[in-house]
């Protein structure tokens, strides 16, 4: 089930938000009926939080069912919040001068994949957070990989200028099918305006009736 929606007047939702097959994360302000509808599309418990301090969860955090992986200068309170709210899932902060882990990492539950500048500090947090097997690729020939693509465990949406071999590598890292397409009436940078689990997914109000098909496909929804 797909539907489109804002989040805090915006439609950039995947900016603000993240989602796994257990929960998803949205600012702490977010509108109790804005949660309320996300939980019941997304079949998910949603844990609202701001990072240290910052609305911009999408960007910074990067996750998945087996665990959350945030920047640097995310606050001592925001790890026990989250332990709080989730029950066994592994939290890291990452140190690393890199903060929009988000935009950089790329996971479902049966792999990674990352920008390929990542340091191996980095890459043993995500394996080891997120319980997966971690490779270093592209997208579109950019490594901002958790920005131009979105993945479940059904799953990959990606930026339409995906190249073969890079394809090759999601589906063999993630093991699941990719397609590609845009959001929020063409925009590539699909991340920014997705957010999504094996249930359902939440898309940018922008977003074309085509493009939702696209979505669909993609991610068997």
């Amino acid at each position: 089930m797909i539907f489109r929606y804002n989040i805090l007047g915006s439609p950039n939702i995947g900016v603000f938000s993240l989602a796994t097959d257990k929960f998803a994360i949205v600012p702490a302000n977010t509108p109790r009926t804005k949660v309320e509808r996300i939980k019941r599309f997304l079949n998910a418990n949603i844990i609202q939080v701001n990072i240290g301090g910052s609305l911009l969860i999408g960007v910074l955090v990067a996750a998945n069912s087996h665990g959350i992986l945030l920047p640097q200068f995310a606050h001592e309170e925001d790890v026990k919040f989250l332990k709080s709210a989730v029950n066994d899932i592994n939290i890291k902060i990452v140190a690393s001068k890199k903060t929009a882990l988000g935009n950089l990492m790329l996971a479902n539950d049966y792999g990674a994949v990352v920008d390929p500048r990542s340091t191996g500090e980095v890459v043993k947090a995500v394996k080891d957070i997120l319980d997966v097997e971690v490779v270093p690729s592209q997208i579109a020939g950019l490594p901002f990989v958790g920005s131009l693509a979105v993945a479940t465990n059904k799953g990959v949406l990606a930026h339409p200028m995906l190249e073969e071999d890079e394809r090759k590598t999601l589906e063999g890292v993630l093991k699941v099918p990719v397609d590609v397409g845009t959001i929020n009436f063409g925009f590539p940078w699909v991340r920014s305006g997705l957010i999504a689990n094996s249930f359902g997914a939440v898309a940018g109000s922008f977003t074309t009736g085509p493009e939702l098909m696209m979505i669909s496909r993609a991610l068997g929804i």
